[in-house]
């Protein structure tokens, strides 16, 4: 646009752009003409100002440059690192024709700094913009120095904002010197994403404003944000607990010495269970009215806690635990867990009251079905700290003929506790033949390291008369 302003002002000042940066100034060279025959009335000159890189203000370096004497005149006094931009100013005054002089032109000779930027057509790499909880993130991104001149040593900051805005700053490399027209590639990974569910920004930030901050002409072009999600990980961890390796119901009699085994799986393949603050275990005595944690470290009843984490990508851990429980009566086990993303194994803990009757005895034993047709199995409690070294089942007609004796080693599995035994016989004697139907006497004969095993009194005992019981085998 040209328009034509009238006023009666008789001096007035006109400035230049922003001149740099630089990494040294050497001299400037200017020349203004009046613009009428007769220059007498006119006045004119030029001030030098610097940006000051510590106040960020605009200091007066040098003033009153007259055409006569300033017009050619060298700047190698300034200090490039103080003042990395510098501004020209031009003053003129006209008292008699209002007519300001004209300058011809204004230079400034300077040593140019180098130029880097960002190039992702160069190099970009993100391995990808959905993450599941835990998986690692890993970019990588070209820079050119887009300049003639050598870079120093390149500096490359990252960090990234998480759904909340709270800044993570992650990391800080420092790549090779950058030659002039040359690229390098910058990259880093975070190697787990755990609780950066939702909308995560990545920033990635070259020659940053710190100790290793070289001079160059633009910033803005140093600078990248990349978007990605992470999606929570919501699935819960399946919990199993066993005594001596059997899944007891509430109520159960269990050894004075149990193998306790806590098991946690978790579906996810990326956060393995392996911190054992994810658990609390606790146990409450017979007649006390609090429970107390387990330590994993301080032996508690005898044993400490053992924990082996998960190895992924079968991500199961397990807890083993073997106290000696001295005191007869009825305890209780709590168990809390949780996955590494705080889901928890279940809306409540684990929670089970079991016995504990450390004089060994045994209960009569059961055959269930009774009557059969095809085949029974045998019931019964064992209490205790071991499992019988012999225990035999003998089955004999009604008149006193033994046609089948069932030994330990047949039963299968023996523990403390209820037992209902792997082994099922099929109604057949010794030799493999099938027997007649009709009813058939049974009794068990046990000894623990040579000792008779006491009866343990229940009220299934007047179905027995002397330790025998009754079956009916029927087809």
């Amino acid at each position: 646009m040209n328009a034509l302003l009238s006023s009666h002002w008789n001096r007035g000042t006109y400035h230049s752009t922003a001149i740099g940066p630089s990494s040294r100034w050497e001299s400037l060279h200017w020349n203004q003409n009046p613009d009428e025959p007769d220059p007498s009335p006119d006045q004119y000159h030029v001030n030098v100002l610097g940006l000051n890189s510590t106040t960020n203000s605009w200091d007066v370096l040098a003033s009153n440059l007259s055409y006569a004497t300033g017009k050619d005149t060298t700047l190698s006094w300034i200090n490039a690192n103080t003042y990395q931009y510098l501004k020209l100013e031009t003053f003129v005054q006209d008292d008699s024709l209002f007519s300001p002089a004209q300058m011809r032109y204004w230079r400034v000779y300077h040593d140019e700094v180098p130029e880097a930027a960002l190039n992702p057509n160069y190099n970009y790499s993100l391995y990808s913009e959905q993450l599941s909880e835990g998986d690692t993130l890993r970019f990588s991104v070209g820079i050119e120095n887009i300049s003639n001149l050598n870079m120093d040593s390149l500096g490359v900051k990252f960090y990234m904002y998480d759904k909340n805005r709270y800044k993570h700053n992650l990391s800080v490399v420092k790549l090779d010197s950058l030659r002039a027209n040359r690229s390098l590639i910058a990259s880093m990974r975070i190697d787990t994403t755990l609780g950066l569910a939702g909308e995560n920004s990545l920033w990635v930030e070259v020659n940053p404003f710190d100790t290793l901050h070289q001079i160059e002409k633009y910033h803005f072009n140093n600078l990248g944000e990349i978007k990605f999600n992470v999606i929570r990980d919501n699935i819960n961890p399946i919990r199993h607990v066993t005594f001596d390796a059997i899944h007891i119901m509430n109520g159960d009699i269990v050894s004075g010495n149990p193998q306790i085994a806590i098991q946690l799986h978790d579906e996810n393949k990326l956060l393995a269970l392996n911190d054992t603050s994810k658990f609390k275990v606790y146990l409450r005595k017979p007649g006390s009215t609090t429970s107390e944690q387990i330590s994993f470290q301080a032996p508690l009843y005898g044993a400490a806690m053992r924990f082996t984490p998960a190895s992924l990508p079968k991500n199961s851990c397990r807890i083993d635990w073997e106290p000696t429980l001295a005191d007869d009566g009825t305890y209780t086990l709590e168990v809390e867990a949780a996955d590494r993303s705080n889901n928890e194994s279940g809306k409540f803990n684990y929670r089970i009251q079991f016995e504990v009757v450390n004089k060994s005895s045994i209960t009569e034993v059961l055959n269930y079905p009774n009557p059969f047709s095809t085949s029974t199995r045998f019931v019964f409690t064992l209490t205790g700290n071991e499992t019988p070294t012999h225990m035999k089942i003998q089955i004999m007609t009604v008149t006193g003929k033994i046609v089948r004796e069932i030994m330990l080693n047949e039963l299968g599995n023996i523990h403390v506790g209820r037992n209902i035994t792997d082994y099922a016989w099929d109604g057949k004697d010794e030799f493999g033949d099938q027997l007649a139907n009709g009813v058939y006497l049974y009794r068990v004969i046990t000894d623990l390291n040579g000792e008779k095993i006491e009866h343990r009194e229940t009220d299934i005992d007047t179905y027995f008369k002397k330790g025998w019981g009754k079956m009916y085998l029927m087809r």
